[in-house]
């Protein structure tokens, strides 16, 4: 009986998501079970590397982007306080 290689990178990240938080405090144990599952349930081995990298480059994405936007409105807000 072959496996299905069918899978979501979606599913993946929700998957290593759940479970590293679930076993944070498992020092070695809880990320490689978290991302062992997290790889399975998104299909293949490209897909778990998305799938372990994308929520990183996301958030550090939205993060660059809001420092963008923060420093920009307290320069207005202080410009106009003069």
């Amino acid at each position: 009986m072959a496996a299905s290689t069918t899978g979501s990178v979606v599913k993946g990240m929700v998957w290593m998501l759940i479970l590293s938080v679930l076993l944070f405090w498992l020092p070695v144990a809880g990320p490689l079970v978290a991302g062992f599952v997290g790889g399975r349930k998104s299909g293949g081995v490209g897909n778990a590397i998305l799938a372990a990298l994308l929520p990183g480059i996301l958030l550090g994405l939205a993060r660059r982007f809001s420092s963008f936007s923060f420093r920009r409105s307290s320069a207005q807000s202080r410009l106009q306080a003069s």
